[in-house]
């Protein structure tokens, strides 16, 4: 390994961010584009404004990508020839890490010594492209894991596919090997604790943030316009990957609870579901169709595809209340999302969740996914115009807690405490010789 130079021991110049199964240049909502290329996204962005120079390297997935795009001004994206560039699946990229970390490496190659002072990867695959450039430059490794195998297993939804054992298995090299760990919450830094043995003085925890300025309340009868929404409907709205772990499912369900014991009028309630297929949902891409269908309900629902930018936040400020129902999750990027749009959220009391959202001050979390428990509570918020407006207020002073600019701030004091954790490791190292 080389010699850690005093510039590891400061703000780093330049940051070799790695996410290999997914860009942030893709739409989230679909594929495996989700909260991580938020992430991402947002947190390169802010770093690049703040003098720090950030390659992002990605798969390519396409022949006609360019070999060096630029995500903003400071920011490049790297796409890395590893495999085929179509029709692979997330479960056969770990037979293209050699070659991933190949092109990572012979990019670093071209450069003079030290091009990049620290090493930030994104999920387990990631973690081991950046566990051996960390051996080759001599940088620290900073580690996000976005999920965790072993709390996705022990949370699987019916019909769901657990994750496995070669991902149980990286996870653990990367957790033992990374200089820092950053967790979104302090659940799951214990979780990293407890489930996988972290050293807690590697642990971070940094919940991640919210574009204040454009997920911010608007006009929900001009929202409802834009997307042909009657202006006194009942809308209530899904937005995220379609796949078991998100449990979309919960919200048709419910949906049809409430229509049969006569909650809400039939011809007044909306329920919107934008996003697409991902993940083990591809393996049957039209199900919730084929559920909405079967329940009775495709004359209330209607699906959009993924949405972004402005057009995501109008379908959160068109909706009277936002579904969360997910059996996992880091955190809960959508959750935060809405609420920052002045919109209640009914989330399952899961992972991150309890902390994305206030308990009865920005929305009510319910714990499990009974079906009667969900129309119960999405009812009573369908009900009650008072409750919304309580918690809508809620919402906004919650989500404004939170925010890209403080999750950046405080991931770049954590670059400088990996400096530190990897110089002191070497200097025991030395010490034990």
């Amino acid at each position: 390994m080389n010699v850690v130079t005093p510039t590891q021991l400061r703000r780093p110049r330049r940051v070799a961010v790695l996410s290999v199964h997914t860009s942030p240049l893709e739409q989230p909502g679909t594929g495996d584009a989700g909260g991580m290329n938020v992430y991402i996204t947002e947190t390169t962005t802010r770093m690049a404004r703040r003098g720090i120079a950030v390659e992002v390297f990605t798969r390519a997935t396409s022949s006609d990508l360019p070999p060096v795009a630029e995500l903003a001004p400071g920011v490049l994206v790297r796409h890395v020839t590893a495999g085929p560039f179509e029709g692979l699946e997330r479960a056969e990229l770990p037979g293209q890490l050699c070659a991933f970390t190949a092109g990572v490496l012979r990019a670093e190659a071209r450069h003079d010594p030290g091009h990049y002072d620290l090493v930030h990867s994104h999920y387990w695959l990631s973690g081991q492209v950046g566990w051996l450039a960390r051996e080759r430059w001599g940088v620290p490794l900073v580690h996000t894991a976005h999920t965790l195998a072993k709390v996705k297993n022990a949370a699987l939804a019916d019909g769901d596919t657990p994750e496995p054992r070669v991902r149980v298995i990286g996870e653990q090299q990367v957790v033992d090997e990374a200089d820092q760990l950053i967790a979104n919450t302090d659940v799951e830094a214990a979780e990293l604790v407890d489930l996988y043995g972290a050293d807690p003085a590697k642990v971070r925890a940094i919940a991640p943030g919210v574009d204040l300025d454009r997920f911010r309340p608007g006009d929900r009868p001009a929202a409802r316009a834009r997307l042909g929404l009657p202006e006194d409907a009942v809308v209530l709205a899904f937005v995220g990957r379609i796949q078991p772990l998100k449990a979309p499912d919960v919200l048709l369900r419910a949906t049809a609870e409430l229509l049969a014991r006569g909650t809400v009028p039939r011809d007044r309630l909306v329920v919107l579901v934008a996003g697409g297929p991902s993940g083990t949902g591809l393996d049957q891409p039209a199900a919730l169709q084929d559920l909405a269908v079967a329940l009775g309900i495709t004359d209330v629902v209607r699906f959009l595809p993924p949405q972004s930018g402005d057009a995501l936040a109008t379908v959160y400020r068109a909706a009277d209340v936002v579904a969360v129902p997910s059996h996992n999750e880091s955190f809960g990027l959508v959750a935060l999302e809405a609420q920052a749009c002045g919109t209640p959220v009914v989330a399952a009391a899961v992972g991150g969740l309890p902390v994305a959202v206030a308990d009865r001050v920005s929305g009510l979390l319910v714990d499990g996914h009974a079906i009667r428990d969900w129309a119960d509570t999405l009812g009573r918020l369908a009900t009650s115009a008072r409750l919304r407006a309580e918690l809508a207020a809620g919402a906004v002073r919650h989500a404004g807690e939170f925010s890209w600019d403080r999750t950046t701030d405080a991931l770049i004091a954590g670059y400088v405490e990996a400096g530190h954790m990897l110089r002191y490791s070497l200097l025991r190292a030395e010490v034990a010789s």
